[in-house]
């Protein structure tokens, strides 16, 4: 593990060891700020390929000046898949450190094959006090009922909030049904990232269930639908562009003030830029190395690197995102 998260490998098993299994009685006291622009944070990386927990941290202060309400690691846009059991729990350690005294949620996220690799993650989670949790469905469950059991187990843990993510699990649908009984069972799982087939149709749907016991409905898939979700009355936006949290920031910011014609202006810049995706491999990574917050593009995905063409390119569609950019 890099020298520089000082976290050893005794303190990490000392740590699970200390977990007291009866949940934290502050579910309450946080749920409110599961509202507005959770960004899932990319994963810095040095150039010899290791985890940099300096830029981790990094990234959170840039969130923060930026004013998103929250943050979320490890997720897919993490590259979570590429991280080792080690890497995850020295990454929940800086997290918790570096957001201390800033106004935003700290969700983490515990998910994994099965179970009992979930029930490790999320011990040491609830340990570090975070505002919420989130948890992929294991991707070993089978039926409902596995997938059931296994927010069982972390409902166990924790008393915070738990966002039920609709998709990267197994291919078994969770039903609005489930969702709802599950829910009314678990009062934490009342938190859903949904992005599962026709998904404004489900939204609407969960609405009906608002506030009770659906409590939140996010949206995510970089919030390229999030002008169509936030009309029609979702909660909130949960997706990996803490590159553009600022953009993210204006446009919640602007939702609650009603200012729909500045709302369209800022949506549509922010697409102008995440047009790019396709087309650029890696554009996020150089963004997040030209405002200064990661030192390297490096990515366990692939390797990148950009012509003087496709620099020009980002540099001119970055332009247009000044009259939002804060951070």
């Amino acid at each position: 593990m890099p020298e520089q998260t000082k976290f050893t490998r005794r303190q990490t098993l000392a740590l699970a060891s200390s977990v007291m299994l009866a949940p934290s009685s502050v579910f309450g006291a946080v749920e409110n700020k599961m509202r507005g622009a959770l960004m899932i944070l990319s994963t810095p990386y040095t150039e010899d390929d290791q985890v940099d927990y300096e830029d981790l941290a990094r990234e959170v202060a840039f969130c923060g000046r930026c004013g998103v309400q929250g943050m979320v690691w490890p997720q897919n846009s993490s590259e979570q898949r590429y991280l080792s059991k080690e890497e995850r729990i020295a990454g929940f350690e800086v997290l918790a450190e570096a957001n201390r005294g800033l106004d935003m949620a700290l969700v983490l996220g515990v998910q994994a094959e099965d179970t009992a690799g979930m029930l490790e993650y999320a011990k040491i989670a609830e340990s570090l006090q975070p505002d919420g949790m989130i948890a992929i469905p294991p991707t070993t469950a089978q039926s409902l009922g596995e997938i059931r059991d296994y927010y069982r187990a972390l409902c166990r843990v924790t008393d915070r909030p738990v966002f039920v993510q609709t998709s990267g699990g197994p291919d078994i649908e969770l039903s609005i049904e489930f969702l709802v009984d599950l829910a009314t069972e678990l009062p934490q799982c009342g938190y859903i990232k949904e992005e599962y087939g026709r998904v404004h149709e489900r939204m609407l749907a969960l609405q009906q269930y608002q506030p009770e016991p659906i409590r939140s409905v996010f949206g995510a898939t970089f919030g390229r639908g999030w002008l169509y979700e936030m009309r029609i009355g979702t909660d909130g936006v949960m997706t990996g562009g803490a590159m553009y949290a600022d953009l993210y920031a204006k446009l919640w910011e602007l939702h609650q003030a009603g200012d729909q014609d500045a709302l369209r202006d800022c949506y549509s810049r922010l697409l102008l830029i995440q047009n790019l995706d396709s087309l650029i491999p890696g554009v996020r990574l150089y963004v997040m190395q030209k405002r200064g917050v990661f030192k390297t593009t490096r990515s366990r995905r692939g390797e990148y690197s950009f012509s003087p063409q496709q620099i020009a390119e980002i540099d001119y569609r970055f332009e247009a995102l000044r009259p939002y950019l804060q951070g």
